[in-house]
């Protein structure tokens, strides 16, 4: 893993490991693993500064709300893909990520999430978290330095 500093806050890069489970019957990668990858980049994207055990400590949650894929080229199982995140917007109470999967610079997919945060007591939606809110304009000032 590693932070890229190329103007999209909070920009991570993780190496994803095809596994032989990951193979669907027509020898592709399932759509579904997608899935997984992108929720092992968000919580890359957050363990620098704000780890999930963290924010459950807290009593807050970090929730996805939706996930939308589009499916570019198709990854096999000797192809080395990595992957990209970075918070795309964030308001009061919901925030975006953009992602990116290539194998050797060519595009695999490109995904959107969107979410919010609750308060694992109550099961109700909260602002988003000033730490994080505090972050993200970091690395917004950074990007546009």
């Amino acid at each position: 893993m590693s932070a890229i500093d190329n103007g999209k806050p909070l920009e991570v890069e993780l190496h994803l490991p095809v596994k032989t489970y990951d193979i669907d019957f027509a020898g592709i990668v399932s759509n579904i693993v997608y899935v997984r990858w992108l929720e092992d980049l968000r919580l890359e994207m957050l363990s620098g500064f704000w780890p999930l055990e963290e924010q459950l400590q807290n009593g807050i949650a970090p929730i996805v709300l939706q996930t939308n894929i589009d499916y570019k080229q198709s990854i096999q199982m000797s192809d080395r893909p990595i992957g990209r995140m970075w918070i795309a917007s964030l308001a009061a109470l919901r925030w975006s990520v953009g992602a990116e999967i290539s194998i050797a610079g060519k595009t695999s997919a490109i995904a959107q999430q969107m979410g919010i945060f609750i308060n694992l007591a109550t099961k109700k939606p909260i602002r988003i978290p000033d730490r994080l809110q505090q972050h993200y304009h970091e690395s917004l000032s950074r990007s546009n330095s």
